[in-house]
């Protein structure tokens, strides 16, 4: 996947040259590429004069960012107690097999990306299933064929 560099110079040229603005300047190229790829990181650090581990360091410390490519939407199943209880683990079981995905990663397709999360902040419509922001409350495994449909 080509990585447009004059893309990532303007965004780091928009912040200044700053070292302090590293965070600002790593959401903003997610924010376009959608991840963080490794040349871009790399022109990060040489642009702003600091090692690339620095670089790496924050890229990884934040679970905001990713190093991997994202999907064109992302799937989040909560696995809290309330949804735990109520099937959410069969849920994202049945997503991994239905995806051939494992969870916190993305489908070859760039489709989706499979995540877990401990809550969702819906208890009492659990399980629940996010999909780009749209919540899908009490789902199940005969619900999601439907669901998934309107994303691919």
């Amino acid at each position: 996947m080509p990585v447009d560099l004059e893309a990532v110079c303007e965004i780091i040229e928009k912040h200044g040259y700053q070292k302090a603005s590293l965070i600002g300047i790593l959401q903003d190229i997610q924010g376009k590429m959608n991840y963080l790829p490794r040349k871009a990181l790399v022109q990060v650090a040489k642009s702003l004069d600091i090692p690339i581990t620095n670089v790496y360091e924050v890229a990884t410390f934040y679970k905001a960012f990713s190093l991997e490519p994202k999907g064109k939407h992302t799937l989040q199943v909560c696995l809290g107690t309330a949804c735990h209880v109520r099937g959410g683990a069969r849920v994202l079981n049945y997503l991994e097999n239905r995806l051939e995905v494992k969870s916190g990663r993305t489908t070859k397709d760039l489709t989706f990306t499979l995540e877990s999360v401990n809550c969702l902040g819906a208890c009492a419509l659990g399980p629940m299933m996010v999909i780009d922001k749209k919540y899908y409350g009490k789902i199940n495994t005969n619900k999601i064929e439907s669901v998934l449909k309107k994303y691919q």
